[in-house]
């Protein structure tokens, strides 16, 4: 029989973690000294992450989230935002412009495209719908919603308490905010 420690990844490997935090053992997290955990997360199965990693409390990444672009990317998520199943977050990428290979082992690194490294940012109450593609340098501002499916374009910075959707997104309506934030409040994170 399985103990819930057991069931769990090894936190320990992680440069840092909050408390009530429960990483699925399921996960592959390649470079676990780059990922800085808050309290209050759940991380489901499936997760995969080659980049460095930065959450704050009260965070959900649901079943089968992909965060790739390997040493240099990284994604920084604010309090209370979540992930749904299934999205892809691209913090790296080749530019494909024909400059070089694709970057690949083996390859010398003069050989290889140039590469677009540019961190993505998910401000406080973010929540991304399952099946949504992230590119490197967006900015989801407070409160700002996608919708399911979605694609979000490079460097895209959204307008706080937004609800986007759509391929590539666009703004659907303003989402209210005094519930949450007095909620938030209560729980000391304000």
């Amino acid at each position: 029989m399985k103990t819930e420690h057991s069931q769990q990844y090894d936190k320990t490997l992680l440069k840092s973690v909050g408390k009530d935090v429960f990483i699925s053992n399921s996960v592959e997290i390649r470079r676990p000294l780059l990922v800085s955990i808050g309290s209050h997360v759940a991380i489901d199965s499936g997760f995969y992450l080659t980049t460095a990693l930065e959450t704050n409390n009260y965070i959900h990444i649901g079943p089968y989230v992909s965060i790739i672009g390997g040493k240099e990317g990284k994604l920084t998520l604010g309090h209370f935002t979540n992930i749904a199943a299934k999205s892809t977050i691209v913090c790296v990428s080749d530019e494909y412009l024909g400059e070089g290979l694709v970057t690949a082992p083996g390859i010398p690194k003069e050989m290889c495209d140039d590469l677009i490294i540019e961190p993505i940012i998910f401000e406080n109450f973010v929540n991304v719908g399952a099946n949504v593609t992230i590119l490197p340098g967006v900015i989801l501002a407070e409160g700002c919603v996608i919708g399911a499916c979605s694609f979000v374009p490079r460097n895209t910075k959204t307008e706080p308490w937004t609800i986007y959707a759509g391929n590539p997104i666009i703004p659907i309506k303003k989402r209210p905010k005094e519930k949450m934030l007095k909620y938030a409040k209560k729980l000391g994170r304000l």
